[in-house]
């Protein structure tokens, strides 16, 4: 199980095969990882990631998804 408060704001988070998908900017709620607009592909816009898919918590958040599928699947937050 992983427990919101393992994440902390700066962590980078990491797809299942170890790409670089952004960094955690902070948790929004009790169930997205909001990642920071400076480090998204488009330099422009915040993106979330759902808590459900974090496979675990270390140094990095590591995702249980490849890096296509979370670019393809992440919900995009314009300004």
């Amino acid at each position: 199980m992983i427990l919101a408060s393992d994440i902390k704001d700066h962590m980078e988070v990491k797809s299942a095969d170890g790409q670089h998908i952004g960094t955690v900017d902070y948790l929004e709620g009790s169930e997205s990882i909001k990642l920071t607009k400076s480090d998204s592909p488009d330099g422009e816009h915040h993106h979330l990631i759902p808590l459900e898919w974090v496979d675990h918590v270390d140094a990095h958040v590591h995702l249980s998804m490849s890096a296509s599928d979370v670019r393809s699947k992440w919900t995009h937050l314009a300004n």
